[in-house]
Parts: C-alpha cells; sequence; structure tokens
C-alpha cells in the first residue's frame, strides 16, 4: 500500500470517528446554541486544539506511550465522563437567555474554547481511536514519523473545523430564532444539557464495564 491510499484510509477513519455524535460534538452545540455562531466557534476551536494534542499523542505512542496509556484509560474515561456530567448539569440549572450582546461576548467565547480543549482532551473516544488507528498509519517506511504526524494533525483539525464548524454556524443561526422566546431558548439549553449528562453516564458505564 502507497502513502496516499495510506493517507485516504487514515481520512476515511477520520471523518468516521468526527461524525459520530459524541461529547465534542454535544458541547459544540451547546454553546452555539446557547452563547451564538461565536462560542460555536471558540468551542470549535478549542476542540481543534485538543486534536492537535491527540495527534501529538499519537505520535509519541508509536514509540512509548502505548505502554502507559491502557493504563490510564480508565481514569481518564471517568474523568472525562464526570467533566461532561458537571457541564450537563450547569446547563440544566442555569437559567439560560439570549440576547444580541452578553452570551457572545469574548469572555464567553474564551471560556468556550479552554472548555472545548479540555473536553476533546479527556474526550475517551479519541484515546480509542489513537490507540487502535494510530500505529497502523504511522509508518516509517513512508518518511520521518513527525512528517507523517503533521499531516495527519492538519487532517484531524480541518476536519474538525468543517462538521463542528459547519454545525456550531448552522445552531448559532438556529439560535436567532430564540432571540424573542425565551421558553424556547430555556428549553434547548437544558435538552442540550440533558444529553451531555446522558452521554456522560452511558460513557461511565461502558468504562466501569469494560473495566
Amino acid at each position: 500500500m502507497d502513502y496516499a491510499l495510506n493517507l485516504w484510509l487514515f481520512f476515511l477513519l477520520l471523518f468516521g470517528i468526527i461524525i459520530v455524535p459524541g461529547m465534542d460534538m454535544l458541547f459544540v452545540l451547546a454553546n452555539a446554541l446557547t452563547g451564538g455562531i461565536n462560542r460555536g466557534l471558540a468551542a470549535t476551536g478549542g476542540i481543534m486544539l485538543g486534536g492537535l494534542v491527540h495527534t501529538l499523542n499519537g505520535a509519541v505512542g508509536v514509540g512509548l506511550l502505548m505502554h502507559f496509556v491502557p493504563i490510564l484509560f480508565t481514569p481518564l474515561l471517568i474523568a472525562g465522563a464526570a467533566y461532561m456530567a458537571f457541564i450537563g448539569i450547569t446547563l440544566m440549572r442555569s437559567s439560560i437567555t439570549v440576547d444580541n450582546h452578553g452570551p457572545t461576548g469574548s469572555r464567553s467565547a474564551w471560556k468556550a474554547f479552554r472548555q472545548g480543549a479540555v473536553t476533546c482532551l479527556i474526550n475517551p473516544k479519541a484515546y480509542l481511536f489513537v490507540l487502535a488507528v494510530y500505529p497502523q498509519f504511522l509508518k516509517p517506511a513512508y518518511g520521518p514519523i513527525w512528517a507523517q504526524a503533521t499531516i495527519m494533525g492538519l487532517l484531524t483539525v480541518l476536519t474538525q473545523f468543517a462538521i463542528y464548524g459547519g454545525l456550531a454556524i448552522t445552531a448559532g443561526r438556529s439560535r436567532d430564532l430564540l432571540v424573542a422566546n425565551p421558553r424556547a431558548t430555556a428549553f434547548a439549553g437544558r435538552a442540550a444539557g440533558l444529553l451531555l449528562f446522558a452521554v456522560a453516564l452511558f460513557t461511565a458505564w461502558e468504562g466501569l464495564r469494560a473495566a
């Protein structure tokens, strides 16, 4: 198999894992619905940063990290589930309102960016992808590992931006329809929080069952 085919197969797997709804996607959706396009894109930016870190972990994992990550997987999974449950509960308990000023401010966008990065970094789906897939595609026969990892990292962040950024823009535009309807706004935010909480519980249950 030549390098072009190798990279194409990686992209197909990458696209499949990103397009499946999970913690990252729900987090972007929640921020876009409650804070608008700017906050949704800020959350997407944080997740893209997390994607770059996962790529670095994948490159290192070809060498030494593979020996340590499996031991840490269950604690990381539980920590990720707890963090997402916290965000979900916060959304469900908050009195969410939407206007054209406060929720889309730089402070909220920066917070969404930080939380997006943490959300991606503790997402167990990403660690599973790195552990299962990266060793199969990072091969010395295709050249320096760092160069291959750089290309894979660029593919990762571009795919995340296309999928999550598109979702943020779509949901953010829908948010404009909620400005004049506070009840619908509160329902949308709390429903997103409930989804995050449900995914967190399911993730924790799967991790404990597999442990």
